[in-house]
């Protein structure tokens, strides 16, 4: 499947603007979110799974019809290739913009992230295995997206409150989006490692994880 290039997410947001009441889509930002954190838990979420979000976070079935089939043909292409950047490590843009406030100055980096972490936050609420990876190298990363959050919306995450006290806000937007997807890496080497070069032997296996709290999506 090719990349969705920028007339593909003008598309894609256009045909979710479009579903009909009560239907509540995420839109494109947070649907990048959203299967970033389907994509890295700890085994894979089929589609049938996961792709009712899309249409509605409460699962809400869309009319049948093109355009909802468009919908998910766009979606699975976008699904395809962060499993792709993911699984190899790679670099890729993150559908993150800058926007302005409602005095017309450019938004914060933490405002134009939130629509991106509220869609991961989304994914981890509906899939939950990620979170409960009690891996101590999954705190910083964590922290690192759900930083541009309320605090308020950390349920029980006392731990992961504490470390976002320690780290410094991004100075700005590209610093904010460098994170994230440094973030997403990090959070892949625990819950999606890759294989050993042949010949090295496999890294040991942890046991069965505890479950650990969740933080709650902005809505």
């Amino acid at each position: 499947m090719s990349p969705l290039n920028d007339d593909d997410i003008a598309r894609l947001q256009a045909l979710l603007d479009g579903l009909p009441a009560p239907l509540q889509p995420l839109d494109t930002s947070a649907i990048d979110g959203y299967l970033c954190g389907v994509l890295l838990q700890p085994r894979p979420v089929p589609a049938a799974r996961w792709l009712p979000a899309v249409y509605d976070l409460d699962g809400r079935a869309p009319p049948p019809g093109p355009a909802a089939d468009a919908i998910r043909a766009l979606v699975e292409r976008r699904h395809a290739e962060l499993d792709s950047a993911i699984g190899r490590r790679d670099w890729f843009d993150p559908w993150i913009y800058p926007f302005e406030d409602e005095h017309g100055e450019p938004a914060s980096p933490s405002d134009c992230l939130l629509p991106w972490v509220a869609g991961f936050a989304a994914a981890t609420e509906l899939f939950p295995e990620l979170m409960a990876v009690d891996d101590p190298a999954m705190v910083e990363p964590l922290a690192l997206l759900f930083m541009h959050v309320d605090p308020d919306d950390l349920e029980d995450a006392d731990a992961l409150a504490a470390v976002i006290e320690t780290l410094e806000p991004p100075t700005d937007l590209a610093e904010a989006v460098q994170d994230a997807v440094r973030a997403l890496m990090l959070i892949a080497d625990v819950t999606r490692p890759r294989a050993p070069p042949p010949g090295r032997p496999r890294p040991h296996t942890r046991s069965p994880p505890a479950r650990r709290t969740t933080p709650r999506s902005p809505r």
